[in-house]
């Protein structure tokens, strides 16, 4: 049996060893075949965008990013694969004159992945999926206790605030059959840039977001939620003063709305910035952030690196602002612009994350110790025996 053990032991490290270059070789296959798909969806998508009519080019490639834009911006793993591969088909497709089959990938896409959301059996993440719509759910209708995930998420939805716009006005477009048609040219009058629906869903998030701060209040009876509150309340301003620009005189909106607009602009960018730095990561004492010497929450989070909070604190100050260019419809024209500022909003908010975890991460840990360090004095009972003890 000894024996037997020993070569076992013996003999594991060699296993071990057979198993991590067949799990590392694996990895590496996945990835060039990944990159393989992607080049070969690149050449046929450039090929097709030059074959079409150069009169409709930019016409069409607008409507394209509008349909896939929302779904590539969602970053998750295995729609990298199917986002491109749709977009690649519609784009082949239209070129080579079959419309109908082209109109259809961006329906059956959509289609496709809300039946993977809502799929009932435990396949592709039923955990998470099930947690992901509970949470959405809590977040719309907030008329229980806000947990971290809700906030958390809900948080999260206001950077993408653009994106649901577009997938609403996708939807649209399908439901009205103006996808890889000349019905485009009248999708303005239904789904365009004047559509009421546009601020409605724009402004959704952060509506959600103030009801949340309310029920905390509520709960809490701390004033931080009411300023947080009013916080998410300056976007309503943004989003529906830039609405106005297509309902108003071109008179009205050069000398009363559109000042306006800059003002709450400023205001939004401006308030979102000091609480992000003030209550979200806690590092409202810039002179706390370069004191790594004391023991304080600012020196638990990154361990005293300078760069990175000159890093955090600097770019997040100037992405909220440019941020403001996405909650305003009338701005939105080129949509090469639009989708950088996109990813550059979800890259600020992926930064956000980060600190915002680890700043709940210390508070938490603040707290056990408190809670440790109180359950070791010494209680009432304690004291009045010791006491009897030194009197016997």
């Amino acid at each position: 049996m000894l024996e037997t053990s020993e070569m076992m032991s013996a003999g594991s490290p060699k296993h071990g060893a057979t198993i991590m270059p067949s799990s590392a070789l694996l990895w590496r296959l996945k990835v060039l075949l990944f990159l393989l798909w992607g080049f070969i969806c690149c050449k046929i998508g450039v090929d097709s965008v030059i074959r079409m009519n150069a009169d409709l080019r930019d016409l069409f490639l607008y409507e394209v990013f509008l349909y896939y834009n929302p779904m590539l911006l969602v970053c998750a793993t295995w729609m990298t694969i199917i986002v491109p591969t749709s977009m690649t088909a519609y784009l082949y497709l239209y070129s080579h004159g079959e419309v109908s089959l082209a109109a259809s990938q961006p329906v059956l896409l959509y289609t496709a992945v809300f039946m993977v959301l809502i799929f009932p059996f435990d396949i592709f993440y039923l955990s998470s999926r099930y947690f992901f719509l509970k949470t959405l759910w809590r977040i719309i209708l907030p008329l229980q206790p806000i947990t971290f995930a809700d906030f958390f998420i809900a948080d999260i939805l206001t950077s993408m605030s653009k994106v649901l716009s577009d997938l609403e006005r996708s939807v649209c477009r399908m439901v009205h059959r103006q996808v890889a048609t000349i019905a485009w040219f009248e999708a303005d009058s239904v789904c365009g840039s004047h559509s009421v629906a546009i601020p409605l869903v724009l402004v959704l998030p952060y509506i959600c977001r103030f009801f949340q701060c309310i029920r905390q209040y509520k709960d809490t009876k701390e004033k931080t939620c009411l300023f947080n509150a009013l916080k998410y309340s300056t976007a309503v301003p943004v989003v529906f003063l830039s609405a106005l620009k297509y309902h108003v005189f071109p008179e009205s909106w050069v000398s009363f709305y559109r000042p306006m607009w800059l003002f709450s602009s400023v205001v939004n960018s401006l308030y979102s910035f000091y609480w992000d730095v003030k209550q979200d990561w806690d590092l409202s004492v810039f002179s706390k952030i370069f004191k790594f010497k004391a023991p304080t929450i600012c020196s638990n989070l990154l361990y005293g690196h300078q760069w990175v909070y000159y890093w955090a604190i600097g770019s997040n100050l100037i992405l909220r602002c440019t941020w403001t260019y996405k909650l305003s419809a009338h701005l939105r024209h080129n949509y090469l612009t639009v989708f950088t500022i996109t990813a550059l909003e979800i890259f600020r908010r992926f930064q956000w994350i980060f600190f915002r975890v680890e700043n709940e991460w210390n508070k938490m840990a603040m707290k056990q110790g408190l809670q440790a360090s109180m359950s070791e004095l010494p209680t009432e009972e304690d004291k009045l025996l010791g006491s009897t003890n030194h009197n016997v």
